[in-house]
């Protein structure tokens, strides 16, 4: 055989061995004509990863074409590239503590702050913390951000997001305790959402949710949404936010009470793109709200949707799916 073919031939197979082809899972279902300017007729989710005891918190990192995701029971991070599948990125993510336990241990939200450095919600350590690490050389050395409030230490942290100020909002349901509402380590009477400012100030945003769970910031950080994960209260919260970052005029933003209870999952994490459009994990799937709360469509999926991460142009936006990590080229 001809060398130079031969070298073609390898690079071809090489190239071959590069292009993935993944399986797809779900339905869309189009319920306005106005959702086929975000997700293209035709579109299906792929399933990209797989073999999680619970995944979430995904964090698209832009620069690094990379994806990471909590996988809470394991206590682990992995990372998602398209060249290498799913990896080993961080462990322990969310307990560092030597004595043994169960439950809802490791990460689960994740963000960058102004900085670029990864912020975690830590449910085993109860806490918010910044990693002391570069994003390409992962270690499990934290900084805590917040602890507890008022002397009383938080249930787990779940979800966070964090503003343009350096400030971050974060939820504070009681599923990272072992024996979750009934644990006797249960320091708080209520289920908070606190905010942390850069100076280390903690403060109490709001204590009237039952289940408060993903949250996220409309374009220009005047409108805060939190998702409450609560089958008995199944809404999403909307609050208006002033320039000192406090906020008011709490109200639903949708509700989905009476839904099928046969359907899996809850109001969960959420992301918005720069548009206003909503994008949540809720029960049967992913819903799509436009900036008003009115529901555009769904991707129905057979197991619970827990949070969703875009890409940095927008046009592709990655879900996680209980053991799965999903991807919706959407445009």
């Amino acid at each position: 055989m001809n060398k130079w073919f031969a070298v073609l031939l390898t690079a071809s197979l090489l190239g071959c061995r590069s292009t993935h082809s993944y399986p797809t899972t779900g339905e869309i279902e189009r319920l306005d004509p106005a959702l086929d300017s975000i997700i293209r007729p035709g579109a299906q989710a792929e399933i990209i990863a797989d073999g999680f005891d619970w995944s979430e918190g995904p964090l698209w990192l832009e620069k690094e074409q990379k994806l990471l995701i909590s996988d809470v029971p394991q206590n682990i991070i992995y990372q998602w590239t398209e060249a290498n599948g799913k990896q080993l990125y961080l462990t322990p993510s969310g307990y560092t503590d030597t004595v043994k336990r169960g439950g809802e241990m490791g990460s689960n939200g994740l963000t960058l702050d102004v900085n670029g450095n990864l912020i975690l919600t830590q449910c085993g350590n109860r806490q918010i913390a910044r990693m002391e690490a570069p994003l390409d050389r992962p270690k499990p050395v934290f900084t805590p951000l917040a602890t507890n409030y008022l002397g009383k230490k938080f249930n787990s942290p779940n979800d966070v997001t964090g503003t343009r100020k350096g400030n971050f909002f974060f939820t504070d349901p009681p599923y990272g305790l072992e024996k979750k509402m009934d644990d006797p380590k249960k320091e708080m009477p209520y289920q908070g959402v606190f905010r942390v400012k850069a100076n280390g100030e903690v403060s109490l945003v709001t204590d009237t949710l039952t289940r408060p769970n993903g949250i996220a910031f409309m374009p220009g950080e005047k409108t805060l949404l939190i998702a409450n994960s609560d089958p008995l209260k199944p809404n999403w919260y909307a609050y208006d936010v002033d320039d000192e970052d406090n906020i008011s005029n709490g109200r639903i933003f949708y509700s989905d009470a009476g839904y099928d209870t046969s359907l899996k999952g809850h109001p969960d994490g959420m992301k918005i793109d720069r548009n206003g459009n909503v994008f949540a994990a809720g029960p049967g799937g992913l819903w799509i709200f436009n900036k008003e709360g009115k529901v555009l469509g769904k991707l129905r999926l057979q197991n619970a949707a827990s949070n969703c991460s875009l890409s940095g142009d927008q046009k592709t936006i990655y879900i996680t799916n209980d053991m799965y990590v999903l991807r919706l080229k959407m445009r």
